[in-house]
């Protein structure tokens, strides 16, 4: 199947920050290159300067789901190209880099560190940074997240997908402002920000406070979420939230994406985007979606 010009085997992904190739290589040996779980691999956020992530505690168990505050560590983009990206670049699929950046100039300073790089496929733009000046979203809201897009845009040839975030009073019109743009693609939903009790009583759980939930809990948002923003842009939808089976993905292409990503399920098996590839096949029709309303 196509997918922003990209040649992908089938429509399942992994969402960022969810998968450590890397890691997976290092147990699981070159065997991993001919079973990869995915068609294409996303990889997890990378910022301008690294960073180390929020303070612990980082994770917390829901009953249908989990809360994280990881903090989004990584080594900056400097040291993504010389230590990662070589290892990323023996993927068997196509490599899709994540950038995150707290204002319009620090994404265009990644992506222009990464744009014309040719071990990446396309790029996926995380809006859901607070931005520095108003405390909100990037992605929140719509004219913000044009101005981002658009000064972005101009800066690569390469696909574009802007990752959207939930945490918005509407994810369509924010959608429409990626398209209007020039977005390849977006993709939603991110995590919801939630919070946890400490067990003890005593003030948050996690670190940071609050953090992103994600899992089973969140699939009836990501279906409205994508439902509304597949009805209201032309250009190919990524969703993903709390798949964890075919039928899961099945219900996502049924309201409109073009491709699925599974996330939080590959804590728990690292082989689901295998078997959710596996399980779509069984059920009728599984792609009739998977073009939905591409570029010609």
């Amino acid at each position: 199947m196509k997918f922003c010009g990209l040649d992908l085997a089938h429509p399942i992904i992994n969402g960022s920050g969810t998968y450590d190739a890397i890691a997976a290589r290092r147990v699981f040996g070159d065997a991993l290159l001919d079973e990869f779980p995915f068609s294409a691999f996303v990889s997890k956020t990378i910022t301008l300067r690294p960073r180390a992530g929020n303070p612990p505690p980082r994770l917390f168990e829901t009953a249908s789901g989990m809360l994280n505050s990881i903090g989004l560590p990584n080594k900056g983009v400097e040291g993504y190209l010389r230590e990662d990206l070589p290892q990323l670049a023996e993927l068997p699929v196509p490599l899709i880099t994540n950038v995150m950046g707290a204002t319009a100039e620090e994404l265009v300073e990644v992506v222009d560190a990464v744009g014309d790089r040719d071990e990446i496929a396309a790029i996926e733009l995380n809006v859901s940074c607070p931005n520095v000046e108003t405390g909100l979203d990037i992605g929140a809201v719509p004219g913000e997240l044009e101005r981002v897009v658009a000064a972005v845009r101009p800066r690569t040839a390469k696909p574009l997908i802007v990752k959207l975030t939930p945490n918005t009073a509407d994810v369509a019109l924010t959608a429409v402002a990626a398209e209007n743009a020039g977005a390849d693609a977006v993709s939603l939903i991110n995590t919801l920000r939630g919070m946890a009790a400490h067990p003890a009583g005593d003030g948050p759980w996690l670190g940071a406070r609050t953090g992103g939930l994600s899992g089973p809990a969140i699939r009836p948002v990501a279906l409205a979420q994508v439902a509304a923003v597949a009805s209201a842009v032309s250009i190919p939808v990524v969703g993903m939230g709390g798949v964890a089976t075919g039928k899961h993905a099945m219900d996502l292409f049924g309201v409109g994406a073009s491709l699925v990503a599974v996330g939080t399920e590959n804590f728990r098996d690292p082989q689901a985007g295998h078997r959710v590839a596996r399980e779509l096949q069984g059920l009728q029709n599984p792609c009739k979606n998977a073009n939905h309303r591409q570029p010609a």
